[in-house]
């Protein structure tokens, strides 16, 4: 268990997930106040707490929701308690469910700015959590939950051999690879208007892309003054698509390094995408954001075909075989109204350097 102010702290930094300063199914925007502020390039750890186990269709009570499954109280974040039992008030017919942490200002950073955040490590809080499908939502809505349940969660453990253990219900467990990452992570956009903490955007937020694990780096276009960085939605795990409505949800400690890019290439680059983008060893990622998801996939490959002539000089149509015959196009996910799929290209079919013109021009 990693409780708050307890345990390894990688960062140069530590920011609790205080129940008093959380964000509660609403993202900061552009008049949140900063709970932290760091300089580019420096490192922070972000307690994180997942939405599972403290809403108010689970009873807000995390000892008898998490108890029914065999979970002791005393293996109970004491965060995630305090923020079930406090006062504060969520509406889950106006705002999202997640629990985010921050937001934290980033000095220096202006609007049209980058700013890169990457993940150094997650670490488990705790070794259960939960997947839920409520509400008739998810990828079958008029099928599951089946009723009269209007909401379906099962408790999942971390096994000793530190695979995910899901119960079927008759005494067996399914067992599956754990990646964990964070479904949210974004800046502040440039509005003073409520921002719901589900459909994801430009600004980041609920983007769900599994791939964003330990080592990877997202890049987000700064709307606002400091930039004002958040994040939250831990998961253990989540298949492509997440769709019975969440995935693997279980709260994280995450250490990122966030750095600001300032230069005129890399504002003009993120001027041309709709999306933010991301980058893995072996891959860049490029991101399409819709509620139709046919046009997703238009948003995603426009992105990647704008991304291969900004920075290999490839002319769209030659971008476009390319992208068709090697790029892989994947779905995020489908629940969360506004769609998301990735594209995925990968990073040695890119090293080629560019022709040199000969002096004589032929």
């Amino acid at each position: 268990m990693l409780q708050p102010g307890e345990g390894p702290v990688d960062g140069d930094h530590y920011l609790p997930a205080d129940p008093e300063l959380v964000h509660w199914g609403l993202l900061p925007n552009a008049r949140s106040e900063p709970v932290l502020t760091i300089r580019s390039g420096e490192t922070v750890t972000l307690d994180t707490i997942s939405h599972e186990g403290i809403l108010g269709d689970q009873g807000r009570d995390p000892a008898a929701f998490f108890g029914a499954a065999g979970i002791p109280g005393t293996a109970l974040l004491a965060d995630a308690v305090a923020l079930a039992a406090s006062p504060r008030e969520h509406d889950a017919s106006t705002r999202g469910p997640h629990v985010v942490t921050g937001p934290v200002a980033v000095r220096g950073a202006r609007p049209g700015d980058v700013l890169e955040a990457e993940v150094l490590s997650l670490r488990r809080r705790a070794p259960y959590g939960a997947i839920s499908n409520r509400h008739g939502r998810g990828a079958l809505p008029a099928e599951y939950p089946e009723p009269p349940a209007t909401v379906h969660s099962v408790v999942a453990t971390v096994g000793d051999d530190g695979r995910g253990r899901l119960p079927v219900g008759d005494g067996r467990h399914l067992s599956f690879r754990l990646r964990p990452f964070l479904g949210i992570m974004g800046v502040a956009p440039a509005t003073e208007a409520d921002v719901h903490s589900v459909p994801p955007g430009r600004h980041g937020g609920n983007l769900d892309v599994r791939h964003l694990l330990a080592g990877s780096r997202l890049f987000l276009p700064v709307q606002v003054p400091d930039a004002l960085f958040y994040a939250g939605d831990p998961h253990f795990s989540q298949g492509d698509g997440e769709v019975a409505l969440t995935a693997f949800e279980a709260p994280l400690r995450a250490t990122l390094r966030v750095t600001l890019h300032s230069g005129p290439d890399a504002r003009a680059l993120a001027a041309r995408l709709r999306a933010p983008y991301a980058e893995t060893a072996d891959e860049v990622i490029v991101l399409g954001l819709d509620a139709d998801l046919d046009e997703a996939v238009r948003y995603a490959v426009r992105d990647a075909l704008a991304l291969l002539d900004h920075r290999h000089g490839i002319p769209g149509p030659v971008g476009l075989a390319y992208l068709s015959a090697a790029a892989d196009f994947q779905i995020s996910q489908v629940v969360d109204g506004v769609k998301g799929v990735h594209g995925r290209l990968a990073k040695a079919d890119l090293t080629a350097p560019r022709a040199e013109t000969p002096a004589n021009g032929r």
